[in-house]
């Protein structure tokens, strides 16, 4: 039976499988070979096992970190002049640099046998994002050499004389690193570089050494400017074939002091009105000895195995810590000023319109910081997390975006003249960098993270197209026998369920147990789960190939599994800190937002799936009455914003981690015109139920005479009168070139 079956039913299909679906490409399969799936795993399982996410329990900072957050990072932000680095020595200045390596901030994640400070992936996320509410410049500066580069790099794969003799110099800042990926003209395409070596003999320390005769051209190289070491990926060839039989190796990694023959260290370029070292560099017949191969000659032609598992790691700190640092301070700063300016004597913050963009920061600010500690909290485990990372850093550069926008239009005037008073341009300007280094986010969204989650996290696609991919046709066959009965079953019950609880809208969905209040959020995500599920066996069977090249398809596909993930996290996050009632505005907030996204996407995937009639049979199956979940109603929105306008817990909690400021700097000034407006409440509605509304100098002295207020309050009023004046200034300058001249606090 077992023979006929192989023969009539399994060969043919095997046959089909190959026409069906393309070939993977070596660079596809280390990509998709590197990291780990996880929580994604779950999402499209159709029936997340909640247990394992929310057994994980909250992130945790050791006594040791606690301290360095508090001690060596507090220090650091009190050194930083924003304005200073950008605008006027568009470097960091001596000090910093030396404080940098003083501390060892660029060994956090160097382990503390070689010298570095050996801090968890919390700790690592918890200082750039410190430092990123402070200065992005700095945050870069200080998040390159820990994230994809060298120090990851040797770590994981370096031989241990390479670690004995560098990573100690890395942590202590005697070498500073940069990684020379993006060539001209392949850009995100590895599998394009041009950069390459040939295998040779040549001189090395005065001796005939085999190594490699590269040339190279590089640019938006983070620290390049100022590294003495350059991690440097190439395609490596052997025509005279020393190493073996192959000619073509692959990509490969090597360490290369910048001061090597033949090494050009470009001039800097200027990205974005930021100020971290970034520039171009060259290579002209280069040669490098074999060790100096990451990992030695062993390690020839595995660079980009490497890169990508250095990278499922990495992704998910450095730019996610950025952005939720950016969004959380956003949050803070935009609620305190909407409170102190008034219009029309109230504050605009009680304005329906400004409301909602508050609601909307709250909101992003909430579900990125529960994001971002959810999958610190995985890499903590040693989880290295791919499809995740990639969710991480597409998504959390989006919502920094979307909160910045939101800020700025709050701010108005107040954001748009630039000057050491202004908390926000800087940030806003950095967003374009963000979203399109690590990965262009156009291309994470539209063939990364559904592309590779699809596969990696399916059951058993993966195994099914290395099956058809198999030279031994007898084996194939063979492997595949196995897994289609597996795979049917497991498709049965993917449409059942996916049926099931779309046509009841997820009301049968199971939840945890003692989730309370959030126990309808978790029904929706099982239900969604199951219908995404559903959705990729259909578009994965119906379109093969074919998907690849649908990214908009495919793109939106990502943007439900991406949901899905973000408030899942959102949901551990309320429940890790003890499901606050005071915070259950945010959560119904943030989860409303996000559940309408996947209502949205799901339904352009359905009108416009290539295969017409499957994508009305599955907006049939699954969505049969259309939306479901609305967004969040205005008096939600209204309690939202109103949590950003007032001192407390929720507020602080929202917000824990934002560097508030120097004495007399735009952050403090702000909000300590926030804290003395809240403190002096009570007295001004004294004076607006007596007919006085505005807040001067004259109306106080009035209300004073009346008897509305006392002498107390009233002089209390007119130091809140002045930090209101001093939050609502902006720069100006004597000259038009500001680069040259101080800034005038206004008067």
């Amino acid at each position: 039976m077992s023979d006929l079956r192989k023969k009539w039913i399994t060969g043919p299909l095997l046959k089909l499988i190959k026409k069906v679906l393309p070939p993977i490409s070596e660079t596809e399969r280390e990509a998709m070979e590197a990291g780990e799936v996880w929580w994604d795993a779950e999402l499209l399982s159709g029936k997340p096992r909640w247990e394992e996410l929310l057994g994980m329990g909250p992130p945790k900072l050791s006594e040791e970190e606690q301290a360095f957050l508090e001690g060596p990072v507090e220090e650091l932000c009190s050194m930083i002049d924003d304005w200073q680095i950008i605008f006027e020595d568009r470097d960091l200045p001596d000090e910093l640099w030396e404080f940098l390596k003083k501390e060892r901030f660029f060994g956090i994640i160097i382990p503390k046998e070689y010298g570095g400070l050996g801090f968890s992936p919390t700790a690592h996320a918890e200082i750039v994002t410190k430092i990123s509410t402070r200065s992005t410049t700095v945050g870069v500066t200080v998040m390159v050499p820990n994230s994809l580069g060298p120090g990851e790099l040797l770590m994981a794969h370096g031989t241990e004389e390479q670690k004995d003799y560098y990573l100690p110099r890395l942590a202590d800042g005697r070498e500073l690193p940069c990684f020379g990926l993006t060539s001209d003209e392949a850009g995100s395409d590895a599998a394009s570089m041009t950069d390459h070596g040939i295998v040779c003999y040549g001189e090395y320390k005065g001796e005939k050494t085999l190594g490699m005769r590269v040339n190279w051209h590089k640019r938006y190289i983070t620290l390049a400017p100022v590294a003495t070491i350059l991690g440097l990926a190439f395609k490596l060839y052997d025509p005279d074939h020393l190493l073996g039989d192959e000619e073509e190796l692959g990509i490969t990694v090597a360490l290369v002091p910048t001061d090597t023959e033949g090494v050009t260290i470009g001039q800097r370029h200027l990205p974005a009105m930021q100020a971290f070292q970034n520039g171009p560099n060259w290579g002209k017949d280069v040669f490098i000895p074999m060790e100096w191969i990451i990992g030695g000659q062993e390690n020839v032609g595995r660079g980009w195995h490497m890169l990508m598992s250095a990278l499922a790691a990495g992704r998910g700190i450095s730019l996610p810590s950025l952005s939720t640092g950016g969004a959380k301070m956003a949050a803070r700063l935009t609620g305190a000023y909407a409170r102190v300016r008034e219009q029309f004597g109230i504050p605009i913050g009680k304005f329906e319109g400004v409301q909602r963009r508050l609601a909307e920061i709250a909101g992003i600010a909430y579900v990125l910081d529960s994001a971002h500690k959810t999958t610190t909290r995985a890499l903590d485990e040693g989880l290295k997390p791919a499809v995740v990372s990639a969710i991480m850093k597409a998504h959390a550069t989006f919502g920094l975006r979307e909160a910045i926008n939101d800020a700025m239009d709050i701010h108005a005037g107040k954001a748009i003249m630039d000057g050491p008073l202004n908390y926000l341009g800087n940030v806003y300007r950095a967003v374009p960098v963000a979203i399109t280094v690590e990965g262009a986010n156009i291309l994470t969204r539209s063939l990364m993270i559904f592309g590779q989650g699809a596969i990696r996290c399916h059951p058993y696609l993966l195994d099914e197209m290395l099956a058809a991919e198999h030279e031994d046709t007898k084996e194939g066959v063979s492997q595949l026998d196995e897994l289609l009965p597996k795979h049917a079953w497991f498709q049965i019950k993917t449409l059942a369920r996916g049926f099931f609880h779309g046509w009841t809208v997820g009301i049968f969905a199971s939840s945890p147990r003692g989730v309370g209040h959030a126990a309808k959020y978790y029904r929706q995500l099982n239900r969604y789960s199951a219908i995404l599920t559903l959705a990729t066996e259909i578009s994965l069977m119906s379109l093969g190939g074919e998907l690849k090249r649908k990214e908009l398809i495919s793109a939106r596909l990502g943007d439900v599994l991406s949901q899905l993930y973000l408030l899942s996290c959102t949901l551990k996050r309320f429940k890790d800190d003890g499901s606050p009632k005071e915070d259950r505005p945010l959560l119904e907030f943030a989860m409303r937002a996000g559940l309408h996204k996947i209502e949205v996407s799901l339904l352009e995937v359905y009108q416009n799936f290539p295969r017409r009639f499957l994508g009305q049979v599955m907006h049939f199956l699954t969505m049969p009455w259309g939306h479901s979940v609305h967004t969040a109603s205005d008096r939600q929105a209204r309690a939202c914003a109103e949590l950003l306008m007032e001192p407390s817990e929720t507020r602080d909690r929202l917000t824990r981690g934002v560097y508030l400021g120097n004495p007399g700097d735009g952050v403090d000034i702000v909000e300590q015109a926030f804290n003395k407006v809240c403190a002096t409440q009570k007295a001004r509605d004294k004076m607006k139920k007596g007919g006085i509304r505005q807040l001067n100098g004259d109306a106080i002295e009035k209300a004073r005479e009346k008897g509305l207020i006392s002498e107390e309050e009233a002089e209390k009023l007119h130091e809140t009168s002045e930090a209101v004046h001093l939050a609502i200034q902006v720069d100006h300058f004597d000259h038009l070139s500001p680069c040259e001249d101080k800034a005038k606090h206004g008067e």
